[in-house]
């Protein structure tokens, strides 16, 4: 079940936001983001928070906001978090879906993904699939703790 975030839930998708943070293959954020600073710009009630429950357990969450601030309000952008533990089931699948609609009742007219890590195969090709366009690719845009300097993409859709 995906339904909309309410404080409460905050903590959890804190939880996992820095689970995600401390893998350093996916966020370009590093371990030294405090909760607060992640509360300010991504989980609070000013956007759109959901979550994703399995047998009553908070298994994934993701946000949508604005990509920009005034004229650059009717795009778009998001975060995903899965658990470790609920990996590999589709559940970023769904999530990405259900933000998609999410986003266009919402009044946006596209989702732009900023920074979409190269070496994550996994999430190119699922945002591709959902119809996403990379339109760009910034080189050596990300450090990957394993690979070094990687590229990162720039993905776009209409919504």
């Amino acid at each position: 079940m995906i339904r909309r975030a309410n404080p409460t839930d905050f903590l959890r998708v804190w939880e996992m936001f820095k689970e995600v943070i401390d893998q350093k293959v996916y966020f370009s954020y590093d371990h030294t983001t405090t909760r607060e600073q992640i509360e300010k710009s991504w989980i609070n009630e000013e956007n759109l928070v959901y979550v994703a429950e399995i047998e009553g357990e908070i298994a994934g969450a993701y946000i949508v906001k604005a990509n920009q601030p005034g004229h650059g309000a009717h795009i778009a952008n998001a975060a995903y978090m899965v658990d470790s533990r609920f990996r590999n089931y589709g559940l970023g699948r769904k999530l990405g879906k259900h933000s998609l609609q999410a986003a266009k009742a919402a009044g946006f007219r596209a989702m732009q993904y900023n920074m979409v890590i190269s070496t994550n195969e996994n999430a190119v090709h699922l945002w591709q699939s959902l119809g996403f366009e990379i339109i760009g690719t910034v080189p050596e845009a990300f450090y990957h703790f394993e690979k070094g300097y990687v590229d990162a993409h720039i993905m776009y859709r209409k919504l």
